[in-house]
Order: structure tokens, then C-alpha cells, then sequence
């Protein structure tokens, strides 16, 4: 995909960050759309269909943490990258933000240079899942690859991306043990550090949903599924 193709939302109160940040991500030729807040961000999400959007987690009507719970619940964005844009020394936390759906977070104040570096990073994991298409049928549960949806005891349920992406790692080898680091690499990736808490967050998140039966942890090994 062409830079030209991929679009990034910015979303930030502060009309400095979004002149700037924008401006360097426009000049590397990416698409960029702004909103000044999370419910203004929520609209224009629905319309672009952004292939990652950077959120600012302290914002006026509606912070990051609930806009990107709001936008984790939108099907058509199940593919799209969220990573918080925060400030040193505000109140939040890296698994708040994992809780939340984002897929990571950058720390501001940021160097031009290294934002476009992360964003690139980022924008890495965006990846085409059409060479890994077909269904995946186990027990009352069916994952559905191309369309990145599952069905559960015949209803359907669409997932964040990240715990879509561990979900089908897991799945697809029942029984097998995945080390922590060999799901770290898989589904987020090396270019990125992310601590193991986060593979944590997310398959609690998937015990909830899933069954809680279906996924064992073996204790300083990692996960695996259980049919």
C-alpha cells in the first residue's frame, strides 16, 4: 500500500500538536484528517475509515479512553490501528490503555523524526489478511480470517483487533503451548516493545468472551487453547 493510500486521523486539544504532528505526517505524504475531541473523533472515523488513529488520552467532552472504547465497538474499524498520544506525567497507565482496545501508545513531547519513525512502525502491523483467508471451525466456535469476525454458539461477535489476531494464533494450533515471546512477535510484533502485561490484558479479555475454559496458562511458559 502507497503512502498516499493510508490514512491517518490525528486527534489532540491542543491545536499546536495537530499543526505540527500533522504537518510532518502530511509531508511523508500520508492522508491526515483531524478532531480536536473524542466524540469528534468518532464521527469522522466512521467516514474515513483512518488506517490508524493517534489519540490524545486527556481531552475535553470525551477523553481517549472512552473514545477508543467507542471505537473498538465499531465493525469497520476492526483493522485499524489505535495508539495514545500522552503526555509525561499524566495519570495513565499502559494497561488502562490495552484494556481500552489501543494497540500502543507514543509519549509526547516527541521529536518529529521519531514520531514519523513510530507511526511507520506502526502502520507495519496494518497488514492484508486475504492470503490467510478461510474459517476455522472448533467446537460452537468459528473464525472467520478474511472477514476478521467469530462466531460463537451461532452469533456472531466481532473483536478488537489485537485479541482477534491472539485468539487466531492460538486456535490454530489446539493444544500447543505459545511462549509469551513467541505471542509477542506473532501478534504484535518486534518493532515495537510491549510489556508482557499486555498479552495478560488481553486474553482475560478473551476468557470473558470466549469461555474461560478455553484458554489454559501454563505458569512462566505462555497460553494455549483448549478445544
Amino acid at each position: 500500500m502507497k503512502k498516499k493510500d493510508i490514512k491517518i486521523l490525528l486527534v489532540d486539544d491542543e491545536p499546536d500538536i495537530l499543526e505540527i504532528v500533522g504537518y510532518n505526517l502530511s509531508s511523508e505524504g500520508y492522508q491526515v484528517t483531524t478532531a480536536e475531541n473524542g466524540k469528534e473523533a468518532i464521527k469522522k472515523a466512521k467516514k474515513e475509515i483512518p488506517h490508524l488513529i493517534i489519540l490524545d488520552v486527556m481531552m475535553p467532552e470525551m477523553d481517549g479512553m472512552e473514545a477508543c472504547e467507542k471505537l473498538r465497538n465499531i465493525p469497520e474499524l476492526a483493522e485499524t490501528i489505535i495508539t495514545f498520544l500522552t503526555a509525561r506525567g499524566e495519570d495513565y497507565s499502559q494497561v488502562a490503555g490495552f484494556d481500552a482496545g489501543a494497540d500502543d501508545y507514543i509519549t509526547k513531547p516527541i521529536k518529529p523524526k521519531v514520531l514519523v519513525s513510530k507511526v511507520k512502525a506502526l502502520l507495519r502491523r496494518y497488514k492484508e489478511t486475504k492470503e490467510e483467508t478461510g474459517k476455522v471451525k472448533l467446537g460452537d466456535l468459528v473464525i472467520n480470517r478474511e472477514e476478521y469476525k467469530i462466531t460463537l454458539a451461532n452469533e456472531e461477535m466481532i473483536l478488537p483487533r489485537k485479541e482477534f489476531e491472539l485468539l487466531a494464533l492460538l486456535a490454530s494450533k489446539p493444544g500447543k503451548v505459545f511462549k509469551r515471546e513467541v505471542i509477542l512477535d506473532r501478534v504484535w510484533g518486534n518493532e515495537v516493545v510491549v510489556g508482557g502485561r499486555t498479552i495478560d490484558v488481553h486474553i482475560r479479555k478473551l476468557r470473558e468472551k470466549i469461555g474461560d475454559e478455553k484458554f489454559k496458562t501454563v505458569k512462566g511458559v505462555g497460553y494455549k487453547f483448549v478445544v
